[in-house]
């Protein structure tokens, strides 16, 4: 099998999502404004969590969304000198956070089942999923989840959580007493090496494109509104309308079709591959595929190269949009997507 080839088209916006009539040209974005900070806390041992009045499975509320998880050890150390680990749950807009550390000797599906408990039971609610990132603890989070409830989703969509944990390393972590600067990070990511796109998951054209951010806003109200497959990501609303967001549209006569299988993935990001004159498409927390090939030419590599330079200046937010062909009045299909980058720890 092999990825699909593009033609020779320039770089722009496809008309189904609206033709701006301009090139891509790298153009820097305000980086997003962190909303608050964590306050440190100060501890020599780790308290036994408090109880939690009990609340009738009947009285929980089951959300439609997804919140993020992630559960790990931490640059500190307690009072007895050993490492100390650390549940994180929020959900995509941080609207409630939950950080509970653990001594190492309550490291098991059983405990974090315990946990995923009494937070559902203080929020008075559940999410539709929990979304974590760490391939290496994936087998006590899917068990605990599982044993809670609630479907656990491997994904490199937990940008809000890796953000919050980048605020705890400079707030919380490394004010705490046991913190070990020298720790080196834990359960890093890894990434597989491109695999052949599978025949279902091709379309027959594509193109590198771009769309002012009030279009793409356009397009993640039809997303949430379930009028087209597709997936969204918070986008810092201080980020102005005109802004260019880079994407990859994809044509083919069954578009609806191809963003059904896709809606079956958890997209990730898609990256270009200039040597190989190849886009790579991220799925799960671990999958890579050969998504499409271009031409070597020197006129597409440069409009490749272009493509992630504004790609890079938009802090890797990025689109996929699935339709018919280039005349379409609306797409099949929308994804928005960003480069994910793992936290230090």
């Amino acid at each position: 099998m092999s990825a699909f080839t593009a033609p020779a088209a320039r770089v722009g916006a496809p008309r189904g999502l609206g033709n701006t009539g301009r090139s891509i040209a790298p153009r820097l974005v305000s980086p997003p404004v962190s909303r608050r900070h964590t306050r440190a806390h100060r501890v020599s041992a780790i308290p036994e969590p408090a109880p939690v009045a009990p609340i009738s499975i009947a009285d929980i509320k089951e959300l439609s969304y997804d919140w993020q998880l992630d559960f790990c050890s931490r640059p500190m150390k307690d009072e007895r000198g050993k490492k100390m680990w650390e549940l994180l749950i929020c959900d995509e807009t941080r609207s409630f956070e939950h950080a509970e550390f653990f001594p190492n000797n309550r490291i098991n599906s059983v405990e974090l089942s315990k946990a995923i408990e009494r937070v559902i039971q203080a929020q008075g609610s559940k999410p539709r999923r929990f979304k974590f990132f760490r391939s290496q603890m994936q087998t006590i989070i899917t068990r605990a989840c599982n044993d809670a409830g609630i479907q656990p989703l491997a994904s490199r969509r937990c940008q809000t959580l890796t953000s919050w944990l980048d605020d705890r390393v400079e707030n919380v972590y490394k004010k705490h007493p046991g913190f070990d600067g020298q720790a080196s990070p834990m359960m890093g990511f890894e990434a597989s090496s491109p695999r052949p796109l599978p025949d279902a998951l091709r379309g027959e054209s594509w193109a590198f494109v771009a769309l002012p951010l009030a279009g793409v806003r356009d397009e993640i109200e039809q997303v949430k509104k379930n009028k087209v497959f597709g997936d969204v990501l918070a986008i810092d609303p201080n980020t102005p309308d005109d802004t260019l967001i880079p994407g990859i549209a994809v044509y083919t006569a069954r578009a609806a079709a191809l963003s059904g299988w896709t809606k079956g993935l958890e997209l990730g990001g898609i990256s270009v591959d200039l040597d190989m004159g190849t886009l790579i498409l991220d799925t799960g927390v671990a999958d890579s595929w050969q998504y499409a090939r271009f031409k070597q030419t020197e006129e597409l590599t440069q409009e490749a190269r272009e493509w992630e330079q504004v790609k890079a200046a938009t802090g890797g937010l990025h689109f996929l949009a699935i339709q018919t062909d280039e005349d379409a009045e609306q797409t099949d299909g929308f994804w928005i997507l960003q480069d994910f980058t793992a936290a230090k720890y």
